[in-house]
């Protein structure tokens, strides 16, 4: 989190004590540049007093502006109004700041007041107003609205990115409802042809999807996982479909793991089992599936390869797993990831490069 990004939270945690802070300080900054500039012209005293007295023209000048004029006038495009508005009441804010000054600022100071300035004069006289006051005043202002609209911007892009978070975690949650029934019940079916055939792996190969809807229920519910716990629920899986082949099916899995980075969880799945469903499902021969995994600092790569029977259909890479499986990566990983797809009359092997930062 920036600076700034602290400061604009602590003002909306804060917000009475963060504006008394800021006039504070700026009170503060202006007592400082009138004694630097006023040091052999007045006192201390008569500074303090000046630029007090000055704030409290400035303050209600600030508010006036950025709580009135721009959110109800000129961010509604309602131009001539706004104006209309800006002019009177910076002209009744000088004003009072002007009778402050002779009546309060200049009699505490000693000064006599000038007999022949009288109110009609005071009222009318609006060059002085303007050239000695307004600008006094609202350049304050000017800035105070600056940074209230700043404010503003940064509450309104934090919304939209909270928006579309939370959009991402529906679609994510969305695309797992996809995935896990399907999953789900290719599963369920290889259970059940064990167990018609009384196959004594039947209770291995239930333990191992207990351990696989475990990780899926409650360790990946999070938009990032450790991808060591991909890993493990790669080797089950493995393991688990393993059961239903004999020696004919070879896997080889290989993972370099040298940092326990977080990835997306179930991507990595979708890709094996995406493999299994076409290299060892329709494949009559030596079926071969070969896997590949690397994991290091802001860098992952990983590698799926199937045999297929020629004479099956070629796999498609706009199959639903793998469309759905672009989609994810695109919420997730928008820029930062690459999805390459390759095909001959032997081979399919998806490679799948991450820039996890």
């Amino acid at each position: 989190m920036s600076l700034s990004e602290k400061l604009f939270a602590y003002h909306k945690k804060h917000r009475v004590i963060s504006h008394i802070i800021f006039w504070i300080v700026l009170l503060l900054v202006q007592i400082s540049s009138s004694s630097y500039f006023n040091a052999d012209q007045a006192p201390f005293k008569n500074n303090l007093i000046g630029d007090g007295t000055n704030l409290l023209a400035q303050i209600p000048a600030a508010y006036f502006l950025a709580y009135f004029i721009v959110p109800r006038f000129f961010l509604k495009q309602k131009y001539a109004a706004a104006f209309i508005y800006f002019i009177i009441g910076s002209y009744l804010i000088c004003l009072l700041s002007r009778l402050e000054v002779i009546f309060i600022e200049e009699p505490i100071y000693g000064k006599a007041r000038n007999p022949n300035e009288t109110i009609t004069e005071i009222i009318t006289d609006v060059s002085k107003l303007a050239y000695v006051y307004f600008f006094r005043i609202f350049s304050v202002a000017f800035v105070f609205t600056f940074i209230k609209l700043l404010k503003d911007q940064l509450t309104i892009q934090q919304h939209t990115l909270s928006l579309e978070k939370g959009k991402v975690e529906t679609e994510l949650k969305m695309l797992k409802a996809q995935l896990n029934p399907h999953f789900l019940f290719n599963t369920l079916n290889n259970i059940y042809s064990l167990s018609l055939n009384h196959s004594p792996v039947t209770s291995a190969a239930i333990g191992r999807l207990a351990e696989i809807l475990d990780y899926i229920l409650y360790q990946c519910n999070s938009i990032y996982v450790p991808v060591s716990g991909e890993v493990a629920l790669l080797n089950n899986y493995i393991d688990l479909e393993k059961l239903r082949y004999d020696e004919r099916l070879t896997v080889n899995f290989i993972n370099s793991l040298e940092k326990d980075i977080q990835i997306a969880p179930l991507i990595l799945l979708s890709l094996v089992e995406n493999a299994f469903k076409h290299g060892a499902a329709n494949e009559t021969g030596s079926p071969v599936i070969n896997i590949e995994l690397t994991a290091r600092e802001n860098y992952f790569n990983f590698v799926v390869s199937n045999t297929f029977t020629p004479m099956i259909p070629k796999q498609k890479a706009n199959s639903i797993g793998l469309v759905n499986l672009r989609h994810q990566l695109e919420l997730i990983y928008p820029g930062k990831h690459n999805l390459l797809i390759e095909q001959d009359e032997l081979f399919f092997k998806v490679n799948l490069n991450i820039n996890p930062e």
